[in-house]
């Protein structure tokens, strides 16, 4: 890639919320740790739940995911002794580009790796391989300069995370640097343990809404069909995680990425069927 100014990797990830937006829904993003339980049955996990989305969530495996509950802990752990790495997680990418896997991906992961890996060289070759943006959740955004401008300098996302916590400067700061989303953490706390709270939800919204328009993906205690519509209708943008990690560790060997496609596609009928 050149160094010239480009915002490729943004651009699709707004087109894919400007869709769901013209088709009166939120926009479906499942969450899939790479490497889990290998590599070739997650390369498969992923062809067939893109089918069915608008974006998807890459998690590249750290040794300690501290926003992440014990489902995606637990593959990520599988992921590492498996083998997978940073470098891997890129090449996985690129093969997924080469089947003809067009949805804007963003990989989820923490930031030593992104250290060890180099940070220009991680985004450089991220956004080569065809990664759109980044999930970063244990980098603030006040420390998030030099990793910001690299994602611009390569035309992707680093997308920040706002939380019911967020006080009035963290939501300003963060509405004033969002490129592509804010993800919108529904609850206080790790993945794949608790609800959402709609009526606190809204009134973070609200607040939100203040300041940017820019689309607001909620995840965290998303978990059914009925969930998602039910959160599809004051969002956005619907994140799924340990729900589908379940849903593969749970399948037959032979079963994983029937069974992974299958649930995410219940999840788009939910959202469908629920437009706002």
């Amino acid at each position: 890639m050149t160094e010239s100014k480009t915002t490729r990797g943004v651009d699709r990830i707004s087109a894919a919320f400007t869709n769901a937006k013209q088709q009166q829904t939120a926009a479906l993003m499942p969450y899939f740790t790479l490497g889990y339980p290998d590599m070739e049955t997650s390369l498969d996990v992923v062809e067939a739940i893109a089918k069915h989305s608008d974006l998807l969530e890459l998690g590249v495996p750290f040794s300690d995911p501290i926003a992440d509950g014990p489902t995606i802990q637990e593959s990520t752990q599988m992921a590492l002794e498996n083998g997978t790495t940073v470098t891997g997680c890129i090449s996985m990418v690129k093969t997924l580009r080469a089947k003809g896997i067009d949805t804007p991906a963003m990989f989820m992961g923490y930031y030593n790796p992104i250290l060890a890996y180099g940070q220009e060289a991680f985004v450089r070759d991220a956004a080569k391989a065809g990664v759109d943006g980044f999930i970063v959740p244990d980098l603030p955004p006040e420390e998030a300069d030099e990793l910001a401008e690299l994602a611009d300098k390569y035309g992707v996302a680093l997308i920040y995370f706002l939380a019911p916590t967020s006080d009035e400067s963290r939501i300003k700061l963060v509405a004033e640097r969002a490129r592509g989303f804010i993800y919108l953490v529904s609850i206080t706390g790790i993945t794949g343990t608790k609800e959402a709270v709609g009526g606190d939800l809204e009134s973070l919204i609200a607040k939100i809404r203040e300041y940017t328009d820019a689309p607001l993906a909620i995840g965290f205690g998303i978990n059914t069909p009925d969930r998602a519509a039910e959160i599809g209708q004051i969002a956005d943008g619907v994140i799924v995680g340990s729900a589908l990690i379940k849903t593969v560790g749970q399948a037959t060997v032979n079963e994983k990425a029937r069974e992974a496609g299958k649930f995410v596609e219940s999840l788009q009928k939910g959202l469908l069927q629920s437009k706002k």
